[in-house]
């Protein structure tokens, strides 16, 4: 399923006459986080074969970014490992290229969404059960679900795979003021400013999903929560959001520093 980019190259790959420095702690830490997210993803069941993808702007360059190369589960990435790209296809820093469906989507958010500092895209099995089903994906009924109120958009229009720019550009119009895209018959896009948030959001979503399609499951009929309360419940959720995914991150780095510390490599 997955495709090389290589072979639906738009751009000639030329070398940058002015490749920048990106040698720095702050750009380095950023590797380690989204390896981290990489790594815990598989942990979690999250990722599909070699064909899901995550991505964050390079901290200080707002015309690059940091993504997964093609041919690698998530279970094997590590800091050194991902690649750095422009938004023509170039890779700036790193060995390897980006599988094809992955530049094009995460070139084309980065591009036309600047708030979308970090956007990671994954067939996780519950909400991707939810995007193929009739309706609004998520019912609102359970609490978990309820961090994501008003913050959902659906792709109606699934247009096969995502192998140029046009498909890219047409996904990221999608969006909205969304961050959470529910790719109808495809996956889920998650898109925050920071790493931590995004792996907090695309964490929690599939935990959402899972209660939701386990109530579905029962036969009986699975009532929302009244729009009042859920508004309130998710704006007290939102007050300490950030803060709560930043321990959130550094928990899991905390697992893997124990377990499998590779991942900082």
């Amino acid at each position: 399923m997955a495709h090389s980019l290589k072979d639906r190259a738009e751009h000639p790959e030329n070398a940058l006459p002015n490749r920048p420095d990106l040698s720095g702690d702050v750009i380095r830490a950023a590797k380690e986080d989204l390896a981290a997210c990489f790594r815990m993803a598989a942990r979690n069941g999250f990722e599909e074969g070699v064909c899901n993808h995550f991505s964050a702007v390079v901290p200080g360059h707002d015309d690059l970014f940091i993504v997964n190369p093609y041919g690698y589960a998530f279970r094997e990435l590590t800091a050194s490992k991902l690649l750095v790209c422009d938004f023509n296809g170039t890779v700036i820093d790193g060995a390897g290229e980006p599988e094809a469906t992955a530049f094009y989507i995460h070139a084309e958010i980065h591009r036309r969404l600047p708030r979308a500092r970090v956007a990671f895209h994954t067939h996780m099995p519950y909400a991707t059960a939810l995007s193929m089903t009739d309706g609004p994906p998520l019912i609102w009924a359970g609490q978990t679900a309820l961090k994501f109120y008003g913050r959902t958009a659906v792709d109606e229009n699934y247009n096969g795979l995502a192998l140029d720019h046009r498909e890219g550009a047409r996904i990221a119009g999608t969006v909205g003021d969304a961050d959470i895209l529910f790719m109808k018959h495809h996956g889920v896009l998650v898109l925050a400013p920071t790493i931590a948030e995004a792996w907090d959001d695309l964490y929690y979503l599939e935990r959402a999903a899972e209660v939701q399609v386990l109530a579905m499951s029962t036969g009986r009929n699975v009532s929302p929560v009244d729009p009042v309360i859920a508004e309130a419940a998710y704006r007290q959720m939102r007050e300490g959001d950030a803060d709560s995914a930043r321990a959130h991150l550094t928990a899991i780095r905390r697992q893997l520093d124990a377990e499998e510390p590779q991942y900082r490599h």
